[in-house]
């Protein structure tokens, strides 16, 4: 097949080729976070890089890009911090053990409360710590609570989620059979926690329908923003919203499809329950490790196409496939995740958000735009083939810009060239990508197993896809934007009917490169807070944000202010 799409633009002589390395803001992040946390110092990090840089004059790569990849592990390898310190580290974590006699007390308490650790399993860790004291020759009063919480975290009584926790007083970790051992992610749907059962010891991933709804639609009721009939209405679409997700997955079963396990309710808490994937997801595997090879992005498309294509056998729509919501195992296994917008075809009556546009706007279709009420499987096929795109060039088709810029693009104009950003890609994979992103339905790839027949011949040579564990657990739902890129609704002043199909025209652009995303994703908020949130509990009272000194400060303020104003008068009264 004759190409259509425009050449990419060549290379100077003088232009450097793309550097794939692990972003400079994170090992930067990284670095201040360590050496602020006290676990690292400046003449360590110093000692490590010149480490690094004599094995890479070795090896003959280039020292900054061989130091970006390898100064997380080599530290790990020294042991001057731990693998689970260097997670949290590269989040921007500096506090790792309560500072205060009063916050150990807290820990103490809500630890036994909460059953996680017994009183007879504190005083065994506090005589082995008290006897590493005296060979360390520390006082050991001082040298147990500094070691106390790092010791039943090492020794596995306890996770490090479940350490910050308790630390703050929390004390209720279960959802009904299910332990809570860390927090993997939070999405429009939920948040998303790791859990183990009690009884089979088996890991998985709980997907949690927040409370803060139901506490936010309480207080609008409370300022009279909200009558009390349609704020329960709001509760029961977003309980059956969460419901509906819950019935899609139970329907599927596949090896390339993240499957459900299990569901309920703990009290108000909704739950459910699907298989925990260890890994990373396909956004973070490129923006870790640069784009990937036209094999290694075949074989994890592939499986994505295979099990979308059960999917869509069985007549379900996914309508958020992108490169957050396929996962890959460090074995380079994909399984397509988030099936929270999923919609099943020709039962539109019995989708909550039949006629809405859902999905995410840098991987939505021109049809999910134009006509959310006839979306077909081929719609999945087109996000299929933009997230494809963002795996071989490191790019999104259409960067920068609302989400309303993105709609209107993803109708009425075509993406750079792939080659522009990836000069080994063949005409043939290229083709292939096109195809995938027609922008009418009837000219587009038909299903998402003809994709996967497409992209098989690139199989053939296939190498190992890169692994890269990721700070928390890959089974996350969407990280939230920074500015509502996210379409989990209608977006708000988008009015479908002023887009219009293309007249014609190149399946892909040329140019310059515009937009403030400097060619990644839509921005995506990652840091969080430096403690992840809890989980929400019906019966658990908000914590006040105020304390005695914020009191006492008020009071001097109030007082400050009388006299300025007392003197004022007598000042004036003088004068007269």
């Amino acid at each position: 097949m004759v190409s259509t799409w425009h050449s990419p633009r060549p290379r100077k002589q003088d232009e450097p080729e793309q550097l794939h390395i692990v972003a400079k803001t994170d090992l930067n992040l990284f670095r201040r976070s360590a050496i602020l946390s006290g676990l690292v110092t400046k003449e360590q990090f110093q000692q490590a890089q010149a480490a690094l840089e004599e094995q890479a004059s070795l090896s003959g790569d280039d020292p900054s890009i061989f130091i970006n990849r390898n100064m997380v592990s080599y530290l790990v390898e020294q042991k001057l911090v731990s693998q689970h310190q260097a997670d949290q580290l590269i989040t921007g974590r500096t506090k790792f053990n309560p500072v205060s006699k009063t916050d150990l007390n807290l820990f103490r308490r809500s630890a036994i409360l909460s059953g996680l650790v017994t009183k007879e399993q504190f005083q065994q860790a506090q005589a082995a710590l008290e006897k590493q004291a005296k060979l360390a020759g520390d006082e050991p009063g001082k040298f147990v609570d500094r070691n106390l919480i790092t010791y039943l975290t090492e020794q596995g009584l306890i996770s490090q989620y479940q350490a910050d926790q308790l630390s703050t007083g929390r004390t209720k970790f279960n959802l009904g059979p299910y332990v809570i051992t860390d927090f993997i992610g939070q999405g429009g749907m939920g948040q998303v926690f790791k859990a183990v059962h009690e009884v089979m010891g088996r890991e998985s991933a709980v997907k949690v329908l927040p409370l803060t709804k139901a506490t936010q639609l309480a207080a609008k009721v409370k300022a009279g923003k909200l009558s009390q009939e349609a704020a329960d209405k709001k509760l029961a679409d977003a309980i059956e919203n969460f419901q509906h997700e819950i019935r899609t997955q139970a329907q599927l079963d596949h090896p390339n499809l993240v499957r459900a396990y299990d569901a309920g309710h703990d009290g108000n808490v909704h739950y459910l329950v699907t298989e925990y994937v260890p890994g990373t997801d396909l956004r973070k595997l490129v923006r870790s490790q640069g784009n990937l090879s036209m094999a290694q992005a075949a074989s994890i498309i592939v499986q994505a196409a295979r099990g979308l294509e059960h999917a869509h056998q069985r007549g379900l729509i996914h309508r958020d496939v992108k490169p957050g919501n396929i996962l890959v195992t460090p074995e380079g296994t994909a399984k397509v995740s988030d099936l929270g917008l999923s919609g099943f075809i020709h039962r539109g009556d019995e989708d909550p958000r039949a006629g809405k546009i859902v999905g995410t706007a840098d991987y939505l279709s021109p049809e999910q735009i134009l006509s959310p009420n006839d979306v077909t499987a081929r719609a999945d096929i087109y996000s299929l083939g933009c997230t494809l795109y963002y795996a071989v060039t490191g790019k999104v088709p259409f960067p920068g810009g609302k989400t309303r810029d993105k709609a209107h693009r993803h109708v009425n104009e075509h993406p750079w060239h792939p080659r522009r950003f990836n000069a080994e890609l063949s005409e043939d994979f290229v083709e292939t990508i096109a195809d995938m992103m027609e922008k009418t339905p009837e000219t587009r790839i038909q299903t998402a197993d003809e994709v996967a027949n497409r992209l098989e011949p690139w199989l053939e040579a296939l190498t190992a896809v890169p692994s890269y564990q990721m700070t928390k657990s890959p089974w996350s739902i969407p990280s939230m934007p920074l500015e509502k890129e996210e379409l989990h609704d209608t977006a708000p002043g988008y009015d479908s009917e002023q887009d219009e199909y293309p007249s014609g025209g190149h399946r892909f652009a040329t140019g310059s490169e515009s937009g403030s995303a400097g060619g990644q994703e839509t921005a995506m908020n990652e840091m969080g807070s430096t403690i992840p949130p809890p989980l929400m509990l019906a019966h658990e009272a908000p914590e006040s944000s105020t304390g005695p000194w914020t009191t006492i400060a008020t009071v001097i303020l109030v007082a400050l202010g009388i006299g300025l104003v007392i003197g004022y008068i007598l000042g004036s009264i003088m004068q007269s």
